[in-house]
């Protein structure tokens, strides 16, 4: 027969060492930190892709309410605010004189500007070129 043992500590490999037990909660703790992170980078993410998409909905909706029908549209600057966003529209010529002598030309080009910053700051711009009938000479 087996000679009986009076405890289990007697056994070399009963369990585990202080060592290994520091080792294995070092890799836990890095494990964690490294998750962590992970969850605040994309929680910024989240927090900038949100700020993006409000300052481009004010966007549509400056260009929607300030900006009006092509017919209608002149030059100078209109500016507004919807929401704590504020707007500017502005409307100039196109690269300079654009008159062709002894031209019956019915439209010109003209450059329309939109800007909106939002309330912390951040600023979206738009450009783009609209043809608008000549005026009257």
């Amino acid at each position: 027969m087996y000679p009986a043992t009076s405890a289990s500590t007697e056994r070399r490999d009963a369990g585990f060492t202080l060592l290994e037990v520091l080792v294995a909660l070092a890799l836990v703790a890095v494990v964690i930190v490294a998750i962590g992170s992970v969850m605040a980078s994309n929680v910024r993410g989240v927090r900038a892709i949100g700020a993006h998409v409000a300052l481009t909905q004010a966007m549509r909706t400056a260009m929607a309410a300030a900006m009006p029908p092509r017919e209608e549209l002149q030059q100078g600057t209109s500016s507004g605010q919807v929401d704590g966003y504020r707007w500017t529209v502005d409307v100039t010529p196109l690269g300079g004189d654009w008159t062709v002598p002894d031209s019956v030309v019915a439209w010109v080009p003209e450059l329309v500007r939109v800007r909106v910053k939002s309330p912390s700051g951040v600023t979206s711009d738009i450009r783009t070129v609209r043809l608008m009938k000549r005026a009257s000479e």
